[in-house]
């Protein structure tokens, strides 16, 4: 443009203005890239604080997750966020996971010397001639999670180490749960190329692997994204706490706004939204009728995290234990004191939290918070693994829609509903609520920054293809459960 002396100014185009549902990983990451580029960007979170999954809480003087929140990623792009948000205030774990089975611990990921030595002879005879069984099966294309283990570890494992679990988890039966899962969770090796890689890496192997150590947060997995929602406040954008967004509004195909709790309507040039798929797409004032009826059979699996205070500095050496045994309702076991001394400080007590998950309708989702502490006191102590310990205090934290359930055949469910949302302009859906995919948080960090980049740099990137290129993410030497 001239002006009348004839002097060319260029015109800044106009940033647009976003909205970003939610202030997990994902939505925070987003938030906080295109806050660094100057674009005006509110983030409005139903919950008092940053985080979502990963954030941290404080109890008896101490700091937890909920859960355990391992930090590891083989993009570069994530990894230079993370490291730009947390800067040195990290530590190097060494972790130690096992997998609690008839009162012996096996090592995890699994190693078949370590799991076959401690079955006793007998027993690895068989698990030997089960998976020789498998292999004189003919192939096949495997449709559910228990076809994929058995056709690649044999029967006999796959009962001992893999149905319980993952039947605890999700809540069906692991012949309704999808192939997809096990390629995503499970590393695409055999029986006999796991022991062949342990007898090759056993003598070869000089340095450690992610399988080995994790950088973690200091002051707790939260602190990655407190200090995110931070920036995002200091380079001008917005960060609202108890403010629930009811729904995406648009028009005419394209989205312009969100409307709050309250009935009030907020306009807006891009919506990014982390809020769970099927809610996001039910509430969507022009979804047609036949995608509507579709999110009701996309499913999430609820957590109950129960916190016992234990009087010991010193139960077990394990970040985390996975808990097989069938007689207990317990899945998980993360214990704080292995994580960084920064969590507990001065504390002698130790921190244990133990995960059960439920659906909505299930008795134990609706129990009591002290017949809840009272069963999670009772199987830690059948555990063995807190000897005559006292336990000092209980406290319940429920989390509502945390895990995608992949049932058999959820694809066909979900691939028209991500076409129709991808035809509306102005719109994206992040994260593991947001996204319907079990993300790890390194890929709803990508998801964020990739969102981010759509709408400041006009990218095209499809981020319904973020986690699922299961080959090249798996850990090295790793047979993943979860």
């Amino acid at each position: 443009m001239k002006n009348s002396l004839g002097k060319v100014y260029r015109i800044k185009p106009r940033q647009p203005k976003v909205a970003v549902i939610g202030a997990g990983p994902a939505g925070l990451s987003a938030a906080y890239m295109l806050s660094k580029r100057g674009v005006p960007v509110e983030v409005f979170e139903a919950g008092t604080q940053p985080g979502g999954l990963a954030k941290s809480i404080s109890l008896w003087n101490q700091t937890v997750d909920l859960g355990p929140h391992r930090f590891f990623s083989k993009d570069e792009r994530v990894n230079r966020l993370w490291f730009e948000v947390v800067g040195s205030d990290f530590t190097v774990i060494n972790r130690m996971t096992r997998i609690h089975y008839e009162n012996k611990l096996f090592d995890y990921p699994l190693k078949p010397f370590d799991a076959l030595a401690k079955l006793g002879l007998v027993e690895a005879v068989h698990c030997g001639l089960s998976y020789l069984k498998s292999k004189c099966s003919a192939p096949c294309d495997p449709a559910t999670f228990e076809d994929w283990v058995v056709q690649h570890f044999g029967n006999r494992l796959y009962e001992m180490f893999f149905r319980t679990y993952s039947e605890k988890l999700w809540g069906i039966s692991c012949q309704e749960l999808d192939a997809d899962f096990a390629a995503q969770r499970i590393r695409q090796l055999s029986l006999y190329e796991a022991v062949k890689n342990g007898l090759l890496k056993s003598n070869t192997r000089q340095h450690k692997t992610l399988v080995d150590e994790f950088a973690y947060p200091k002051l707790g997995a939260g602190m990655v994204y407190e200090r995110m929602a931070q920036r995002i406040v200091q380079n001008g954008g917005f960060v609202h706490y108890g403010t629930q967004v009811e729904k995406v509004f648009t028009e005419n195909g394209v989205a312009t706004g969100i409307v709050l709790r309250d009935g009030a309507l907020r306009k807006y040039d891009h919506i990014i939204s982390s809020m769970p798929l099927p809610v996001l797409v039910a509430r969507l004032p022009e979804s047609p009728p036949h995608v509507k009826y579709l999110t009701q059979f996309l499913r999430f699996r609820n957590t109950i995290l129960v916190y016992l205070q234990v009087d010991s500095p010193n139960l077990f050496p394990d970040n985390w234990l996975y808990v097989h045994s069938p007689e207990v309702r317990v899945g998980r076991i993360t214990n704080f004191r292995n994580w960084s001394s920064d969590l507990y400080g001065a504390e002698r007590s130790s921190i244990l939290a133990l995960e059960y998950w439920c659906n909505d309708e299930d008795a134990l989702w609706r129990e009591g918070e002290p017949q809840i502490v009272e069963l999670a006191g009772k199987e830690l102590r059948s555990s063995g693994l807190v000897g005559n310990a006292k336990i000092l205090n209980g406290h319940v934290h429920r989390i509502p829609r945390c895990y995608p359930v992949y049932s058999t055949g959820y694809r066909k469910v979900l691939g028209p509903i991500q076409d129709y949302l991808g035809s509306i302009r102005g719109l994206q859906a992040i994260g593991r609520y947001g996204a319907f995919k079990y993300n790890n948080q390194d890929h709803s960090i990508l998801m964020g920054i990739l969102a981010a980049e759509n709408v400041q740099e006009q990218a095209s990137h499809n981020l319904w293809e973020v986690n699922t290129d299961y080959d090249s993410y798996q850990e090295d030497e790793a047979v993943v459960l979860r």
